[in-house]
């Protein structure tokens, strides 16, 4: 049987990965990480899945990125030896953190605050094990952290102590701009500001080891990185509608869908039923403000072929609605109930987090499906 047809006989939705697709988009940034001399420590928010970063890490044991202690844990768990907590820590996850550091593994935490700071001081003393911490440095507004010139970076980086490692940070407004120039424009801001903030540590006699940048549209467009150590990127190893529309990747990169079935029509609307509605492919509208609009997502054949203008348009908890893009100019096809679909996703994460695991398409194409398992929780 053909992939195709494997996937036919599946009880729906369901979360397709297809490996061609991700080990092509994990070997395209490595490659392009190389001329820089930057260590790539990809971040496995997004995969949550053990067989996944066995294929992104090179050498499966790091160095990686997380959003949750969980993930930690549980990469930890299967051999990854260098972890970086990259969500700024509460003081009351900091046993979490010496505990897993207990085992062998360099967990390390970002902050941005003295008084987080001062936590992480004072448990790595109690503990007599030196939290590793990151000084989160703001390069855009985006989120957290602190500005290069802001005093407060030296004082933190003072009471950390023998804690500190480095200095970490993250253009999440790379996001809402379009095409390589903008996005290389943000690299270069990333760059800037994490380099100043390691000179400014230095100067007032700290050690700054580590300078960490990243996003996976900085990631793919970043022209020099003369300073920084290591680069950060994630939602790239699937991809996604959002990335697609601001010129990251294409439609044709993206490895993730849901597979669906078509279950009615109301015609007279124009509608297609199927049995993904928001529970499947998550609330996520991440492309309603980009140029194009793919609503919940963009609907594919069977084979993973898009079908042109056909968009999942409106999303109840376990149906969703298909129909033509206002504008698309195209006609609505005629799709006998029973008909399996897939739909890519507008954001990779939240899409990938509604599922238990993953129905694999391997690369190999007289292989039968695989299944990945996944995890959530916090």
């Amino acid at each position: 049987m053909t992939h195709a047809e494997c996937l036919d006989a599946l009880p729906t939705p369901r979360l397709v990965l297809d490996e061609a697709r991700m080990l092509c988009n994990v070997a395209r940034l490595r490659t392009r990480m190389t001329p820089h001399g930057v260590t790539l420590r990809p971040h496995l928010k997004t995969a949550k899945s053990v067989e996944v970063a066995r294929r992104v890490l090179e050498g499966g044991t790091g160095p990686a990125t997380v959003s949750t202690l969980k993930e930690a844990e549980v990469f930890a768990r299967a051999g990854v030896r260098d972890i970086l907590y990259a969500v700024g820590i509460a003081p009351q996850k900091l046993a979490r953190v010496l505990a897993l550091r207990a085992t062998g593994c360099d967990l390390s935490v970002i902050l941005d605050s003295p008084e987080q700071a001062a936590a992480v001081a004072e448990a790595s003393r109690i503990a007599g094990n030196a939290i590793p911490a990151l000084i989160e440095i703001d390069c855009d507004g985006h989120r957290g952290g602190v500005s290069p010139e802001d005093p407060a970076l030296v004082e933190i980086g003072r009471m950390l102590g023998a804690s500190l490692r480095g200095v970490l940070t993250h253009a999440g407004e790379s996001y809402n701009v379009v095409g390589e120039a903008a996005h290389a424009a943000f690299a270069a801001r990333e760059c800037a500001a994490a380099v100043a903030a390691a000179g400014a540590l230095r100067t007032a006699g700290l050690p700054c080891p580590v300078v960490s940048v990243g996003s996976t549209p900085t990631a793919h467009a970043a022209r020099d990185l003369t300073g920084v150590t290591e680069m950060r990127a994630g939602v790239y190893v699937f991809f996604d509608l959002v990335m697609a529309g601001i010129g990251v990747c294409t439609t044709g990169d993206i490895a993730l869908s849901v597979l669906t079935t078509v279950i009615g029509h109301q015609r007279e609307r124009g509608w297609i039923l199927v049995d993904a509605g928001w529970m499947a492919l998550s609330r996520d509208r991440g492309t309603a403000q980009q140029a194009v609009d793919q609503g919940y997502g963009l609907a594919c054949d069977i084979e993973g072929r898009v079908i042109p203008g056909l968009i999942l348009s409106a999303a109840n908890q376990e149906h969703g609605i298909l129909a033509l893009r206002p504008g698309s100019g195209e006609t609505l096809p005629e799709i006998p109930v029973g008909t399996r679909l897939r739909i890519l996703p507008n954001h990779a994460c939240a899409t990938a987090a509604q599922f238990d695991a993953y129905t694999v398409l391997p690369t190999d194409p007289d292989a039968a499906l695989a299944e990945w398992p996944r995890f959530g929780g916090w």
